[in-house]
């Protein structure tokens, strides 16, 4: 598969089925993110592959009540840093955005291994933090939930998100997000 081909092909399901956790996985994973550039080559990026049930168990706990889905998840993967671990040039910060790309690779590798990896906001910060021992200064910026893409839509699912299992959510016109040479010439 090309990257052109992965990136199409990623979805953001939430009907998931179980897949096998290898230590192979997890490194293959991570050696995606551990190439991806950064600013000054800091790698600000901080990763915890969770997998065990007991301890996946007391992450589902933090969770908002939309995201009852990722019980079905087989690992998840906390994402944090902190601004001082990559460049800081004046006012712009840049963990937050080379964290992204980090997570970006680990999301298309995923997707290119035949899995489902599908980032979420809805949780608990301070307590999901408190469960998997990060630091207080750190920020948890995303959990990364992972599992393979299962046929059967999760009944725990909004009317919206099943919807959204069937078919790719619309997106947004070319002419809405690019400018050409300034920001008053649309593409």
């Amino acid at each position: 598969m090309n990257v052109k081909e992965t990136i199409e092909k990623r979805r953001a399901y939430r009907s998931l089925d179980p897949v096998d956790i290898t230590e192979g996985l997890i490194e293959d994973l991570a050696r995606m993110a551990r190439i991806t550039p950064s600013c000054g080559n800091k790698q600000p990026w901080r990763f915890i592959f969770v997998f065990e049930k007991t301890q996946l168990n007391k992450l589902f706990s933090v969770l908002s009540e939309g995201n009852k889905w990722v019980e079905k998840a087989s690992m998840i993967v906390a994402i944090f840093s902190e601004p001082e671990k990559d460049c800081i040039i004046g006012e712009r910060f840049y963990y937050l955005f080379d964290t992204g790309m980090a997570t970006a690779f680990i999301i298309l590798r995923a997707t290119e291994l035949g899995l489902v990896a599908h980032p979420i906001a809805g949780f608990k910060e301070n307590l999901a933090k408190e469960i998997l021992d990060i630091p207080k200064n750190m920020r948890l910026i995303t959990l990364l939930i992972l599992g393979k893409h299962s046929n059967e839509v999760n009944p725990v699912l909004s009317e919206s998100m099943k919807l959204g299992e069937k078919q790719r959510p619309p997106r947004i016109q070319l002419n809405k997000f690019i400018s050409i040479n300034d920001y008053n010439t649309k593409f």
